[in-house]
């Protein structure tokens, strides 16, 4: 007779961007069996972010993709495709930080908060949040600083530059729980690997 096939525990998670005052955070729900490869794609959609160099870090261990760290071939890179957020975190409080765009070096402080049972499959939902992340490319958080100290001055010199490039108008202040999982509910899950 089948045995019947175990329920994976839904992990809370909440994730902060490191360095930003005021914070910029989500708090998600997931299932315990998530690959970092898939838990990467979900941090992509409800952070807002648009998928450039990644990886995770905790205890000197690094997991992203081999080949595509940015790291010299003395630090082994664990492929992330291959573990579950499960084995990184097990516990609560537990944490790991994820790093996003090795230029700007986005750093993000991903903490268990609460494992829940589930009695049913469960498909990743986000919570909660505040504030948008900021635009790509602008420089990490010393440069988004320095871009929101522009961009809410119009007789600033470098005003109407830095409107023209990040998109006008600028809404630094915004976070919309209902957009953000209504992209995670047109996303398949568990997501499909990206081919490495």
């Amino acid at each position: 007779m089948p045995t019947k096939k175990a329920i994976p525990s839904v992990y809370q998670l909440k994730i902060t961007l490191l360095g930003i005052d005021p914070q910029i955070w989500r708090r998600i729900q997931v299932p315990s069996t998530v690959s970092l490869s898939s838990l990467h794609d979900l941090l992509q959609a409800v952070m807002g972010w648009t998928n450039s160099h990644l990886q995770f870090e905790k205890d000197g261990k690094y997991w992203g993709v081999p080949g595509d760290d940015g790291f010299d071939d003395d630090i082994e890179v664990i492929n992330e495709s291959r573990v579950p957020v499960e084995q990184v975190l097990k516990a609560e409080g537990d944490s790991m930080v994820y790093v996003y765009d090795f230029g700007d070096d986005w750093r993000h402080d991903v903490v268990l908060e609460k494992i829940v049972a589930s009695d049913t499959p469960t498909k990743p939902v986000c919570l909660a949040g505040e504030r948008r992340c900021p635009p790509e490319d602008v420089g990490g958080p010393h440069g988004y600083q320095e871009f929101l100290e522009v961009v809410f001055q119009p007789g600033h010199e470098e005003f109407e530059e830095y409107r023209e490039w990040a998109g006008n108008p600028v809404h630094a202040e915004e976070f919309d729980v209902g957009t953000v999982n209504k992209t995670l509910s047109r996303m398949r899950w568990p997501v499909r690997q990206r081919r490495r």
